[in-house]
């Protein structure tokens, strides 16, 4: 797949692009707290930058379809950017942070939408889903360097240059992802359904739905690894790295199989499965080996989620699908963070497993009642809807 013209270069520029999105939350939560010392503050412009994404993500992506993917992408990285620096390097009172961080979040730059829509025009049908699993596999380097990264700044030299470092990556970036080639050859069409139309459609509504109960799933199990062994302990971010690989493997080792009806529900059987054994062990290896389980399905269940939205709706309609599952994933973080917190102040380390353990469990629910939204794949064209418009005929 990697030798087909333009992938390897496409995955790569997508991933530098992407990469702020595992930095920017912990970069702004580092610097917030620093300088108010309240994690409370920290938290109301971590959210104020997560409702902004949640709100723009469709309305980018439809944008795109409009003025083109480079516009989008150019104008958006730069104002997201902007707003960035002027948090890390001009001091100011809370609430001007907090509205900073909201024009972030809204103009963060539309990349997900962009390179999932670009890649049923680079590989033909059959190798469409196994590209699909292996972008969520590679998405985890995100979310290992990226906390990393912007961690050792951040404690090591100060808050204002880790966000300044999450500036960079967005300026430079997204340059590299708008200069690529592929980006400038490929054009979506205009919608002509009404903004929000495409929701209505099952599979999409279905990756929606299962994807905000997944992320919200996994974020409570982030949030909550950390109040098992200790804010201060360093084993947390070894298993959460553990956790990531995890699922990195996962999508190499199922990315290959065809897409049937039944797919999104077994990888998810497989997230839930490894969750459910997470309030009942404790310790490095008790809770690194139910991750492990856990962590194998998760890229699988993206990768198939992608693949659904992309075989079901007409390709002038996929940035704008891909906007409202980014959608329901960031909703479903943020609310997956808030419950871990809750119940880690209530009743501790294990109810709030118990909490990832019920989400993924309710995920898994909804894909197996809905698995006929699920497109059977085997021995079809995994590619979007074909296009439809009236044809000029001469008559006899």
């Amino acid at each position: 797949m990697l030798r087909t013209r333009g992938v390897a270069r496409i995955i790569a520029a997508q991933l530098v692009a992407r990469f702020p999105s595992g930095m920017l939350s912990l970069g702004l939560l580092f610097h917030v707290e620093r300088s108010t010392h309240s994690f409370g503050a920290a938290g109301v412009a971590l959210a104020a930058l997560s409702i902004g994404q949640a709100l723009a993500g469709p309305a980018t992506g439809r944008l795109m379809g409009r003025v083109g993917m480079r516009p989008v992408i150019i104008v958006t990285a730069i104002a997201c950017a902007a707003g960035v620096a002027v948090i890390a390097l001009v001091p100011m009172p809370l609430a001007g942070v907090v509205a900073l961080a909201f024009l972030a979040g809204l103009a963060f730059p539309p990349i997900t939408s962009a390179v999932r829509t670009i890649y049923p025009k680079l590989v033909n049908a059959r190798m469409l889903t196994p590209l699909y699993s292996l972008d969520a596999s590679l998405q985890e380097l995100i979310w290992i360097g990226g906390p990393v990264a912007v961690t050792f700044v951040a404690t090591t030299l100060s808050t204002a240059l880790g966000l300044l470092l999450s500036v960079a990556l967005l300026l430079g970036g997204g340059a590299w992802f708008a200069a690529s080639p592929e980006v400038g050859r490929v054009r979506i069409p205009r919608s002509k359904r009404r903004f929000g139309a495409v929701l209505a459609r099952p599979p999409v509504l279905l990756s929606t739905v299962v994807g905000f109960l997944m992320i919200a799933a996994c974020a409570d199990v982030e949030a909550s690894v950390p109040g098992a062994f200790g804010t201060t302990n360093p084993l947390s971010g070894v298993v959460l790295a553990i956790w990531s690989l995890a699922s990195l493997v996962g999508g190499f080792a199922l990315g290959r199989l065809p897409m049937r009806r039944w797919s999104l529900t077994l990888r998810l059987l497989i997230v839930t499965a490894g969750s459910a054994l997470l309030p009942f062990v404790s310790g490095f290896a008790g809770i690194s080996g139910a991750l492990v389980v856990a962590g194998f399905g998760i890229a699988p269940a993206l990768g198939v989620m992608s693949a659904i939205v992309s075989s079901s709706v007409r390709f002038s309609d996929t940035a704008e699908a891909y906007g409202w599952t980014n959608t329901g994933q960031l909703i479903g973080g943020a609310l997956g963070a808030a419950l871990a917190g809750w119940f880690l102040d209530v009743a501790g380390p294990p109810a709030a497993f118990g909490c990832g353990a019920v989400l993924s469990a309710v995920a898994l629910g909804v894909a197996a009642a809905a698995h006929r939204a699920t497109p059977d794949m085997r021995g079809r064209d995994a590619g979007p809807v074909p296009e439809t418009a009236p044809v000029p005929v001469q008559p006899a």
